[in-house]
This record gives structure tokens, C-alpha cells and sequence, in this order.
């Protein structure tokens, strides 16, 4: 191995903040040794527990997100914050409205927040956001929240990353229950039902529990509903309970180690894709993917058959 890139790890596993930081940054711009990296911090993770916050954008995630934050310190136990924000058309990067909504966090070592643009990532993930998770794990963090870009139903990547998703609804933002069931319902583990002192609260919780009586999961777990009003901190131990539960649920009969290794099919499947399609990029560089469209447009060559022959390339190199 590349002594600095053990020297990294050293630094990085003694609560190395700036060592964090440089890593995490290595890995997102993918600079160089940003693979070593992650293969020698890989046996490092598995330990923290992963929770992925999602929902329509103004439920409040980043707020409940700061509160759980707040209440996991108090019972000593260290946390990282991954924020997926929305790319900036005109740069590139992450808006960073999580980092200021969290500012109060930043003089305290046992939290270490990171924002992160979509750089076009659908689904509300980046795709980098698995491997910043990695890097916080093997860092020694013991919880690590993924709060996701509010996307609406296309929002389910987070399912592939997270131990434990949970989806926060509120009340009265003209969206119901039925309109976003064929997306984010289907992944929760809990249900937060975030301004719930605003009228309407009842009205989905009935909405989500009926959604509930048609279907049951595999694991033989009903996701709780939790009521919140994040901006005063009301629901937040109820909401630390209810994610405790579904860990001790996880544990009976290796459920656990199921759910991961039905996560790990779905992401070493994008690894995969995401591999190839840069392998495929640097196949048809100086122009070739220009030059092929124009082919194609003008009707010189079909796509099928040009797609063809592109991964048949790919499987000679």
C-alpha cells in the first residue's frame, strides 16, 4: 500500500478532522488514489449505523436531521452528516443550505457535516454519496444520516444505502398520500409525520396506514408512524425509539445481514454500470461520441448496432 495512503488512514481513524475532510474530498472529486483509498478503508466500515432521510422537499428533513443530531450527542455517541443538495445550474456545486441551517454543530468534533451536490444524480443521491459514507464508517462514526435532496418519487436510491430509511411526510402541501405511494412509500422503515400540529396531520396518518393494510413486507415489520414538529424538537426521542425498534428488529434472524446483501446486489450492479460507462467514455474520446450521433442522426448507422459494437469493444480492452 502507499505509505501516505496509510498515513491517511492512521490520521483518519484517530479523529483527524482535517484528515476526514481531505479524504472525503479525494474520494467525492475522485483525484488521484481515490480508489486506493477506498479499498484500504473498506475493512474498516460495516460498523456505523446508517440512516437515510427522504421526502418532499419543505418536510423539514434538514431540521429533524439537525434535532436527532442534538439528541444522539447528548447520548455520546458521534454522527455524520451527509447533506445531498441540489446542484447549482450555474457551477456545479451544492447550494450548501444544510450547511447553514447546521452552522451551530460545527465547534463540536462529534459531528462532522458534509454537503454534497446531485452533479446531475437522479434519484436524490449523488454518486459519490455511497463511497462519503464509506469514508465517515471506517472514520469510527457511529451514526451516519444521509438526508437526501427531496426529489419526490423518484427518490429511492437512498434504500440501496441506508440501514434504515426513513420517510418524512407533512401535512397540507397539496401533495397526498396517493400521490407519491409508487415511490418513496414503498421504502420506509418509519413513517415521520413532520409540522404535525398543523391541520391534516390525521388525514395522512390515515392515508398511510391504509396504505399499510394492503400490503405487507417480507420482514414481517409494520414502519411505525412517528408525529414531529422538528423546529421545537417535539418527536425527536419517539423518532430515536422507533429507529432503535427496527434495529432490534434487524438483528433477529440475521435480517441485517438479508437487507445488506439485497443492497449490495443493487449497488454493485451501479459500480458496475458506472465503471463500464467510464471505460466506454474513454473508448469514444477525442470526439467519437459527437461524431457517432451525427452518424446516427443522419441516418448513416442504426443505434443498436453501434451500441453493439461499442460493448463488444469494451469486452476486448
Amino acid at each position: 500500500m502507499n505509505p501516505n495512503i496509510q498515513t491517511w488512514i492512521d490520521q483518519l481513524r484517530s479523529g483527524d478532522v482535517r484528515t476526514l475532510a481531505r479524504a472525503i474530498s479525494t474520494v467525492e472529486n475522485r483525484a488521484p488514489g481515490w480508489s486506493e483509498l477506498l479499498k484500504a478503508l473498506f475493512p474498516h466500515s460495516g460498523k456505523a449505523l446508517v440512516l437515510g432521510l427522504t421526502g418532499p422537499p419543505g418536510a423539514g428533513k434538514s431540521t429533524l436531521v439537525d434535532q436527532l443530531a442534538h439528541l444522539y450527542r447528548k447520548d455520546d455517541r458521534t454522527v455524520g452528516i451527509i447533506a445531498v443538495d441540489p446542484t447549482s445550474p450555474y457551477t456545479g456545486g451544492a447550494i450548501l443550505g444544510d450547511r447553514i441551517r447546521m452552522q451551530e454543530h460545527f465547534s463540536d468534533p462529534g459531528i462532522y457535516i458534509r454537503s454534497m451536490a446531485t452533479r446531475g444524480s437522479l434519484g436524490g443521491l449523488a454518486r459519490t454519496t455511497a463511497d462519503v459514507a464509506t469514508v465517515l464508517d471506517a472514520s469510527g462514526r457511529d451514526l451516519i444520516m444521509i438526508e437526501t435532496v427531496g426529489v419526490g418519487q423518484a427518490e429511492v436510491d437512498i434504500v440501496r444505502l441506508a440501514d434504515i430509511t426513513i420517510v418524512i411526510l407533512v401535512p397540507g402541501m397539496g401533495d397526498d398520500v396517493q400521490t407519491i405511494k409508487a415511490g418513496i412509500m414503498e421504502i420506509a422503515d418509519i413513517f415521520v409525520i413532520n409540522k404535525s400540529d398543523r391541520d391534516g396531520a390525521e388525514h395522512v396518518e390515515r392515508e398511510i396506514r391504509a396504505l399499510q393494510s394492503l400490503a405487507l413486507r417480507h420482514d414481517g415489520w409494520t414502519p411505525p408512524i412517528v408525529k414531529t414538529v422538528a423546529s421545537q424538537g417535539v418527536g425527536t426521542r419517539e423518532l430515536a425509539d422507533a429507529i432503535s425498534d427496527y434495529e432490534e428488529h434487524l438483528q433477529k434472524e440475521n435480517l441485517a445481514l438479508h437487507k445488506s446483501v439485497e443492497n449490495w446486489q443493487e449497488r454493485l450492479l451501479e459500480m458496475l454500470r458506472d465503471a463500464l460507462l467510464e471505460k466506454a467514455r474513454d473508448l469514444m474520446s477525442d470526439g467519437g461520441v459527437a461524431r457517432y450521433a451525427s452518424e446516427v442522426a443522419e441516418h448513416k448507422c442504426d443505434p443498436y448496432t453501434l451500441i453493439e459494437e461499442i460493448a463488444a469493444n469494451l469486452g476486448k480492452n
